[in-house]
């Protein structure tokens, strides 16, 4: 799975961004173009790319090889970066998200959802605020960051409260 954001329809966090100089071998970020080319190459040509107007989202079948130790419980795990031109990059396929992201990307924290208008937020703990932890590479360069839960902050919601004084009555006919 591949999905690309194109840049001014999601704001990627700021964190994200890798500040450490691209040297050593290492190449600039990729163009969304280049980083779908990635993908496609990788599966074979066994993938579905659908192009939206802010989005393209693309599928490859999974290998028929699964391990037998594998379950459902263990999830899929998602890492995302920022392309070259500021989109955001989402995949399950750390190798193209990496390649294409140079040093601006990061595994997608488990059990969050990412959305254009609210940012990162926790579906396991939806009061509290998501924080940056950076990043270091084996040079000591800080390169993105990991996103977790700050227990110590708390995000003020319009959630109701509703204890059990609430009027039940116009449900119960």
């Amino acid at each position: 799975m591949l999905a690309i954001f194109k840049k001014g329809t999601v704001q990627p966090p700021a964190e994200l961004h890798s500040p450490a100089p691209l040297k050593g071998g290492v190449k600039p970020p990729k163009t969304p173009e280049e980083i779908l080319k990635d993908f496609s190459s990788s599966n074979h040509e066994n993938s579905v790319s659908i192009d939206f107007n802010g989005a393209v989202l693309s599928f490859a079948q999974p290998p028929k090889t699964i391990s037998s130790r594998q379950s459902a419980d263990d999830g899929v795990k998602l890492y995302w970066g920022v392309a070259a031109d500021g989109s955001v990059v989402i995949s399950d396929n750390k190798s193209v998200v990496k390649g294409g992201c140079a040093k601006s990307y990061a595994p997608f924290p488990a059990g969050c959802m990412f959305h254009s208008v609210g940012g990162l937020k926790s579906f396991e703990h939806p009061t509290r605020q998501m924080k940056a932890m950076p990043r270091v590479d084996s040079e000591g360069f800080i390169c993105g960051a990991s996103f977790k839960v700050d227990t110590l902050s708390k995000v003020n919601t319009t959630m109701p409260r509703v204890g059990s004084a609430a009027s039940w009555e116009p449900w119960s006919s």
